[in-house]
């Protein structure tokens, strides 16, 4: 978990215990995300200090406790007690040792446009190790993994999370040794990483979300969809209600003015749609993803009136106004490179690497953050403006500041995020009603740490249903429904071609956030009225999606068949159940599910029906649907208790 370096070159590192003590309260790292202490939990934190009197270094250990949470939050803090300097080449947040078991490491892989992909593989003797190096949490290995018994399955057996409050580099490793004890070691990934820690000085390692669950992985996920929902995301947004909203970037792409925009909302409104969010292309001159980026203006001859005329316009509809940024990047035709092109990330006497025409700016810089913070904060005071979708194209590349001397650009990597996490922090002070979703490419950085910031976040670039049913249900392991972006978007999608039926794009984007990212002008007048039913019916199972313990339903030997899912009440009173076939058969089976979190004593009516169901008998006997035929078929089901029923008719009275 720890390599350092003395000043005479020694590599030796023998910490033991000093002392320990226990106090309320959780923690509160300066200028990292945490795990927050609402006062509202029963919370203790365990320091444990340890030492090394030979390189005169100390660590704190700290764990706080979050007990009616199921969760334990592990940091580490380093401390340079002497007169010399200590190179820091490892500072992980945790390292945990279980010495028994036979265990599968699942973890959630992916690229651009497909993120979050489950992968369970059984440890071998040897490491196993899932992380990213390139400079954000990732498409392609989310800081997120779990440690299962072989015998785990969605509603039963033991298995262990371990989750990063990180948005940077990581690693995740995994080692079974020769005596069958395994360790799970979480941290900042030491590829590119070292710290010159001074005399005096303290390095704080991000926290490490740690739970045990004996119910299976439904039971771990209830346990990290409470503590994200309620402790890590922003408290001002926990219980305030999303607005269904468009976004115009698949309807324009960067092709719109003020008429065009002006039109989309109203389009919008007349279909209940709540919010519009104007996408890439209203700044400096973004015409294309050639040039722009960095310049923090309107581009009025696209905007006429600038966007105090647009947000005021869209407002007298009735709609919120959102907008888009990509602080963190620039393009080199931008005013903003060709005054500043040293506030950039690139090495000395080398091209840089270029992604998407862009280049990323040097956010450990504090004058790049008090630009960007002017120049945002300039922005949102100038118009009415409800919402922020804050994205990050591309990953990092040449990590080199001009600014650092040559012995600590191994510190780079982390003191960019911390610069981005200030800028968070210094954004959302000054603008606490802008509800900010997160983005990177889609979902490169969704991660607790984002969360911490932005209580949504877009969960991929791939718009297409059937993809998203994939990447919803790897998300769905460790982050709440409330906090994925997911819209409706057209068909054919613009990402895969796939024709979807309106009904599947629905209610899959409904087990998220839910929008819808089209053009409304080439919707049906049939299709309207879907839209028009679909936001009716998003409004009215709202809390109960957003907040509702959320179960996985579909088996392995079901998986290539259909996607089915549910939401639970607190009080197991009520379940909504969603189903997808995503491989039509002729003569099909029928699908069958067994649905959980009802109470056994409880009759359960599916609306729509007079039959009465006990909660023991949708659980254990199950449920079968009709054969399902055509595009893929999609079906929703309101279950709901017989209150007056319930306490006269036991379990058995249910067929």
């Amino acid at each position: 978990a720890l390599k350092t370096i003395l000043e005479n070159g020694s590599r030796s590192m023998d910490l033991r215990y000093q002392r320990h003590e226990i106090r309320p309260g959780g923690l509160v790292p300066e200028g990292l995300p945490y795990v927050r202490d609402q006062g509202t939990d029963s919370v203790q934190t365990l320091t444990v200090w340890l030492s090394d009197p030979a390189a005169r270094l100390s660590v704190k250990l700290y764990y706080s406790v979050f007990e009616e949470k199921d969760v334990i939050v592990r940091a580490a803090e380093l401390v340079n007690e002497g007169e010399k300097e200590i190179t820091v080449e490892k500072a992980a947040s945790a390292s945990v040792d279980l010495p028994y078991g036979h265990w599968d490491l699942l973890h959630f892989h992916g690229k651009h446009c497909m993120e979050r992909q489950m992968e369970r593989v059984p440890l071998v003797r040897g490491v196993i190790s899932a992380g990213s190096a390139r400079g954000m949490s990732s498409h392609h290995q989310n800081p997120f993994v779990i440690l299962a018994d072989r015998e785990t399955g969605e509603n039963a057996g033991d298995c262990y999370g371990f989750m990063m409050v990180y948005s940077g580099n990581h690693n995740m490793e995994a080692e079974a040794d020769q005596t069958g004890s395994v360790r799970i070691v979480a941290g900042i990934h030491e590829a590119g990483f070292s710290w010159r820690l001074g005399p005096g000085e303290t390095f704080f390692t991000p926290e490490v979300i740690l739970s045990f669950s004996g119910e299976g992985l439904n039971g771990l996920s209830w346990n990290y969809h409470r503590l994200i929902r309620e402790n890590v995301c922003p408290a001002r947004f926990r219980d305030v209600r999303r607005p269904v909203l468009i976004n115009n970037w698949e309807a324009t792409y960067f092709h719109f003015d003020t008429r065009k925009i002006l039109r989309l909302a109203e389009q919008a409104r007349d279909l209940g749609i709540e919010m519009l969010v104007l996408d890439d292309g209203w700044f400096g001159r973004r015409n294309d993803d050639n040039a722009g980026l960095g310049d923090w203006y309107v581009n009025e001859e696209k905007l006429p009136g600038g966007l105090k005329y647009l947000a005021e316009e869209i407002k007298k509809l009735g709609l919120k106004f959102g907008l888009w940024f990509e602080p963190e990047m620039v393009n080199e035709d931008s005013e903003l490179y060709r005054n500043h092109p040293d506030w950039a990330l690139k090495d000395p006497d080398r091209a840089p690497v270029m992604m998407r025409n862009q280049l990323v700016l040097d956010m450990s810089r504090q004058d790049v953050q008090d630009y960007l913070f002017d120049s945002m904060h300039a922005i949102l005071e100038s118009a009415p403006i409800d919402y922020v979708k804050w994205d990050f194209n591309r990953s990092v590349a040449n990590v080199y500041s001009a600014l650092l001397p040559q012995d600590r650009q191994g510190e780079t990597p982390h003191r960019f995020i911390l610069g981005t996490y200030a800028l968070l922090e210094r954004i959302t002070a000054a603008h606490p009603e802008v509800m900010i979703e997160g983005c990177a490419g889609g979902g490169g950085r969704f991660d607790a740490g984002m969360l911490f910031y932005c209580p949504q976040i877009w969960c991929s670039d791939n718009t297409d249903c059937i993809a998203r049913l994939k990447i919803q249900k790897g998300t769905s392991y460790g982050y709440p429904v409330s906090t994925m972006g997911s819209h409706v978007s057209a068909s054919p999608n613009h990402q895969t071609g796939r024709r979807t039926p309106l009904a599947a794009r629905g209610i899959t984007a409904m087990s998220g956030t839910f929008g819808y990212e089209l053009d409304l002008e080439r919707l049906t007048e049939e299709e309207k009225e879907t839209v028009r039913a679909q936001i009716r019916e998003f409004h009215r199972y709202y809390w109960l999606i957003q907040k509702g313990r959320y179960y996985r339903l579909d088996r392995p030997e079901t998986a290539d068949y259909f996607t089915a899912w549910e939401f639970v009440s607190e009080d197991g009173l009520e379940a909504l159940v969603s189903l997808v076939v995503t491989d039509v058969r002729a003569n099909p089976e029928f699908p069958f599910i067994r649905l959980q979190g009802l109470r056994e004593d409880v009759l359960y009516r599916a609306e729509g029906t007079d039959l009465l169901i006990s909660g023991a008998a949708l659980m254990y006997g199950g449920y079968t649907l009709p054969a399902q035929t055509g595009d893929y078929p999609a079906v929703q089901i309101h279950f709901t208790a017989d209150t007056q029923d319930a306490a006269a008719r036991p379990a058995q009275s249910g067929q």
